[in-house]
């Protein structure tokens, strides 16, 4: 798939702030006053940010409120409304912990698992997808959850949380990687199933379709080298894992903790390139591309 920037900087932003307000809500850390505003503004800033910059990759970004109309069908219908019943739940909440110097236990613990449940409906948005086996197993909204709850913790400042919470991600994430790199093969999607002439021996392309390209090729079909896959891995796995545990494990200081948030946005960033742009789409399996 081709990696758009928008998609991009949904799901690492949306993933991080929504994160966060699960910590939040169940209290993690017990803020109140302004340190309490200050937090609840940087999770509703990557929260709310990420989802504006979804509508990007819209054609008509001012029609996006129509999804929430297909709920019953649409998992980004229902990412919809579980993201908008989050942040209400969750404004709520805020106020009584910077105004009122309250924690309203039951609201935090709702708004917490509808954080959660956000970032569960994100995922299943590109679970659902047959057409592009590397998404299309349950290892997808695992990752999106690990990853999730690990930079919300990180975020949040709970070491003692984050540290076995990034160990388990990063498993995931290695996990997913080594499952998705054979998923094409074995969803047992070929030419010859493509077409439907597999039954009368090995099917190959004559000569592609057509000469130029289209948008079939422009947003279904983007092949990465080997070579980068695999420095950009290694890359993604130290920035987003290696580097904030090991500056979690130091002494405690805010410019440590500052250092980790950041290398983890960053990993988790270059982690959803990856995921876009290796997703192989079986339409390429028309063009040879596969």
């Amino acid at each position: 798939m081709h990696p758009a920037p928008s998609v991009i900087v949904f799901t690492t932003l949306s993933g991080l702030g929504f994160g966060l307000l699960f910590f939040l809500g169940l209290g993690l850390p017990e803020v109140t006053g302004w340190v309490a505003f200050v937090i609840y503004a940087i999770a509703y800033a990557l929260s709310v940010g990420g989802l504006m910059a979804s509508t990007f990759h819209l054609g008509r970004p001012e029609r996006a409120w129509n999804a929430l109309t297909q709920w019953k069908s649409s998992w980004l219908s229902r990412e919809g409304w579980c993201a908008v019943i989050a942040l209400i739940i969750m404004g709520l909440y805020a106020i009584g912990a910077i105004f009122f110097g309250q924690r309203w236990g039951v609201l935090g613990l709702l708004g917490a698992l509808f954080s959660l449940a956000t970032v569960f409906t994100t995922s299943m948005i590109y679970t659902q997808l047959r057409t592009i086996p590397r998404w299309n197993m349950a290892l997808t909204p695992v990752m999106f959850l690990s990853f999730g709850l690990a930079g919300g913790a990180v975020l949040a400042g709970q070491a003692g949380l984050a540290i076995p919470l990034l160990a388990i991600a990063a498993s995931v994430q290695i996990l997913y990687w080594w499952r998705g790199d054979s998923a094409l093969e074995r969803s047992g999607t070929n030419l010859g199933t493509a077409t439907g002439l597999g039954q009368r021996g090995s099917v190959r392309a004559f000569e592609p379709p057509h000469t130029g390209t289209n948008y079939l090729l422009r947003e279904f079909v983007h092949v990465v080298g080997r070579k980068h896959v695999a420095k950009l891995r290694v890359i993604s796995f130290a920035l987003a894992f290696f580097v904030p545990v090991a500056l979690l494990l130091l002494p405690f200081s805010h410019f440590f903790g500052l250092l980790a948030v950041l290398s983890h946005l960053a990993g988790v960033a270059v982690s959803r390139w990856l995921f876009f742009a290796q997703a192989e789409h079986v339409v390429g399996l028309y063009y040879g591309k596969r």
